[in-house]
């Protein structure tokens, strides 16, 4: 795929749809809070103009209306979805999480954005992942990404091997994990404006 937005890449327009991750979410807060600023990966990609729509709790949505109004709105340079995370902990299999993935991206790019995909960090044995079959099921979900972006003809990555650190909990980034998402994702977006897929 040739990367043909006409700008440098540090003056893309990035819109982030993700689940809590994406959001911020601290699990070490009593109330749901959220990290601050500073500490959350979509804050800390260099001079791109990220708007965040990570949504606590978001599993990859069946109706897709909503969201392609929102990059309409929105017009982004790239769409960043990371999802899937939230499939697995209500019971959908990794096969079952890729193909409902595999509809919503079509009918995003429908409305003619760029888009990333990213498969999430595995999950960790802790709090909220007492299953080892979880864990197994979360380690799939990379190729299966893979082989369905390849098919869409979208850009992707898997931030499996981004050194992400997990809580407590096995789902949630810390701090650290929001650091080293950023950096690996801002080597994937320069490699997305060399031309490299």
């Amino acid at each position: 795929m040739i990367w043909a937005l006409g700008m440098g890449i540090n003056e893309m327009r990035i819109l982030c749809l993700g689940d809590s991750n994406t959001y911020g979410y601290d699990p070490r807060s009593y109330f749901g809070s959220r990290y601050p600023s500073e500490v959350r990966w979509t804050e800390r990609l260099g001079e791109h103009e990220v708007i965040n729509c990570g949504m606590n709790g978001l599993p990859i949505p069946y109706d897709s209306g909503a969201f392609t109004d929102l990059i309409r709105a929105k017009a982004p340079d790239l769409l960043i979805v990371m999802l899937g995370s939230n499939d697995l902990l209500e019971g959908a299999d990794a096969e079952n999480t890729a193909e409902r993935m595999d509809s919503f991206l079509c009918a995003l790019r429908a409305t003619g954005v760029q888009i990333l995909l990213i498969s999430p960090p595995p999950m960790q044995h802790g709090e909220w992942v007492q299953s080892a079959e979880l864990i197994k099921e979360s380690e799939k979900l990379g190729k299966l990404y893979r082989n369905l972006a390849e098919r869409q003809g979208i850009f992707f990555a898997d931030a499996a091997g981004w050194g992400v650190e997990l809580l407590f909990d096995g789902v949630h980034f810390s701090p650290a994990g929001h650091a080293a998402f950023a950096e690996s994702l801002k080597e994937t977006l320069q490699a997305i404006g060399d031309g490299d897929k």
